[in-house]
């Protein structure tokens, strides 16, 4: 091989390299799916938030002035444990009959849309889950066929914070006037 070639090609391998890193780390927060037939699912940020209740993961956009909510997954833990590696069915309801999952969608200017029930899919956390625990992990889901908006169609996510939020309900309850 020539000096040239060489050179060449020892330019390329850092290159690739430095791709493939940039690949890894681009689409820790990313949405895809069908539902991007009904609006973009370009994600500028993700919050995570937890109680003993919920775990419920927020996808947002940079629209102009305006921030839009791309995605809401608000996931019942009631009768289950969720921890990393395990993975939790997204259809049906909770023990007491609320819906396992939902999803919204709010776009500034439009009225909030609930999708259709999800048939479905399920969630994995790769990391953490707690409050205050670094927090990874990926969802796909199906939502029922029907009338609803969304109704047949797929949403898939892929979330990674510092952290995921508080979303307790306070340590006292509200006083009274």
């Amino acid at each position: 091989m020539s000096q040239g070639g060489q050179v060449l090609r020892r330019l390329r391998l850092p290159g690739l390299l430095v791709g493939w890193g940039l690949l890894g780390c681009g689409g820790s927060n990313s949405l895809s799916g069908s539902v991007d037939e009904l609006f973009s699912l370009e994600v500028s940020r993700v919050e995570v938030l937890r109680n003993a209740e919920a775990l419920q993961v927020s996808y947002y956009r940079n629209n102009g002035l305006d921030v839009d909510l791309v995605a809401r997954l608000s996931v019942a833990t009631e009768g289950l444990e969720l921890k990393p590696g395990v993975k939790v069915n997204l259809a049906g309801q909770t023990p007491s009959g609320v819906d396992r999952a939902t999803v919204v969608h709010l776009a500034a200017g439009e009225p909030a849309r609930v999708f259709a029930p999800v048939d479905k899919g399920d969630l994995q956390i790769g990391e953490g889950g707690g409050v205050d625990q670094p927090t990874r992990g990926d969802f796909s889901l199906s939502f029922q066929r029907g009338e609803a908006y969304g109704a047949g169609r797929s949403l898939q996510g892929r979330f990674s914070t510092q952290a995921a939020l508080d979303a307790g309900f306070g340590p006292e309850p509200i006083p009274l006037p």
